[in-house]
């Protein structure tokens, strides 16, 4: 342009033909005239775009089954398990048994050394020797020296005795003869009664040594040993912890050389072919539970496996669990291969409800104000309000019971801020 006016004034100065410079003037104009067209177009193109109404991605209202589910998270425990404690406080001396390892009724679990527990024992059984030899020592007369004497002077006189009714015997047969008087026979007799009589002395003495009562206080001392012996080796058997049923070992506590408090853990013993699992419910969804409904479980640990079960019991109280209110939902399943590890943090999903030939649509669609749930419906090329009433739900997918038919579509969330009465470029 620049150009064509520097060829005109140049042919005003008389330096360029007339014809020329009037060719110059009508390109000029033709130029000048063609820029204002193309800007003309801009602005009308603008005009025209502005006017056009935005294009927004709508979602056809469709019919499907439609599985409802409730997704949550849930703590994995064995169905039938019990703790496993300390009855007696001590260092713990072995600890056989490992976290995983089968168990029989009656298995050791730990053992716990208490140095005090023997020296009971030790003393208890002195105790007892000292009652049973003295209670020995009563019923056989006293002490034993006199015993002794006595059994001496017992001894002589029995043996005295049966001399003289040798002597006696041998009498009576000569007097019979003749050959003895009247006189040596009655003497010969009472050497016999005077070793009788002192017979009787030394038994009576025997047995005044020791009175009824001092034996049975004796025999009472003997048991009383007996006692505390037997007490003294029931709490040397307590430092054997046992397993009191048959099962798996999990979260085991006692190592070895560690101590323990009486009532202190040493391990949980369970069944993992079943376990129990505690689903964590919001508060809002309790609702929807109910006894029976299926359950599938992952674990994060095991991405691809899944264990199915079902709801067994549902809360009696709502509790906090963090920033949630939330009720515990107890479901069983089966363990298969006991890969399902007590103590687990596992997913959960519970399905709530199956419903056939369900009208749904997409869940992002939903929206919600003070005035309840809508959706924004496409009618005639323009958005409109519609009040819905929905039922069952899934991860993706909610029914819609009330306020929309098979024909209907409405929007996906845009960018494009919409309102009632906006016509819209709908795509599907």
């Amino acid at each position: 342009m620049r150009a064509v006016e520097d060829f005109a004034d140049s042919a005003l100065s008389g330096r360029v033909p007339a014809k020329i410079v009037l060719g110059a003037e009508l390109l000029k104009k033709l130029l000048l005239l063609l820029l204002l067209a193309g800007v003309a177009a801009v602005i009308l193109w603008g005009v025209l775009r502005k006017g056009e109404p935005p294009k927004v991605n709508f979602a056809r209202v469709k019919r499907q089954t439609l599985v409802s589910t409730l997704p949550t998270n849930g703590k994995a425990e064995p169905s039938l398990w019990q703790a496993v404690r300390a009855e007696t406080g001590g260092v713990v001396s072995r600890a056989p048994v490992e976290d995983g390892q089968t168990v029989a009724a009656g298995t050791v679990m730990a053992g716990i050394t208490d140095p005090t527990l023997q020296a009971d024992i030790d003393a208890a059984q002195a105790k007892l020797n000292e009652a049973r030899a003295n209670l020995a020592s009563q019923e056989a007369g006293g002490k034993p020296a006199e015993f002794t004497g006595i059994e001496n002077n017992l001894a002589r006189a029995q043996f005295d005795l049966a001399q003289a009714q040798k002597v006696f015997a041998s009498v009576q047969r000569l007097v019979a003869q003749h050959a003895a008087t009247r006189q040596e026979a009655d003497a010969a007799r009472e050497k016999v009664q005077q070793s009788e009589l002192e017979i009787a002395g030394l038994e009576k003495r025997r047995r005044s040594l020791v009175s009824p009562a001092e034996v049975a206080a004796a025999s009472a001392r003997v048991s009383d040993a007996e006692t505390a012996l037997k007490l003294a080796r029931q709490r040397g058997a307590l430092s054997l912890v046992r397993s009191p049923m048959a099962g798996v070992v999990y979260g085991r506590e006692a190592r070895q050389g560690s101590y323990l408090n009486a009532g202190d853990l040493v391990a949980n013993v369970g069944r993992m072919d079943q376990l129990r699992v505690r689903v964590y419910v919001d508060e809002p969804e309790l609702g929807r539970v109910a006894v029976g409904q299926p359950v599938t479980i992952t674990w994060d640990a095991l991405p691809g496996r899944q264990w199915h079960g079902q709801v067994d019991k549902k809360p009696v109280a709502v509790q906090a669990l963090g920033s949630r209110q939330v009720g515990e939902v107890v479901c069983s399943i089966v363990n298969e291969g006991r890969a399902l590890l007590p103590g687990t943090n596992v997913n959960a999903e519970i399905r709530t409800a199956v419903v056939e030939y369900a009208l749904v649509i997409p869940k992002e669609t939903l929206r919600h104000d003070a005035q309840g749930d809508y959706v924004f419906a496409l009618k005639s090329g323009a958005i409109e309000r519609r009040a819905v009433k929905k039922g069952a739900s899934s991860l993706t997918m909610v029914q819609v019971v009330e306020g929309l038919t098979d024909a209907d579509a409405v929007a996906l969330p845009s960018d494009t801020p919409l309102k009632v009465g906006d016509r819209v470029a709908a795509t599907m």
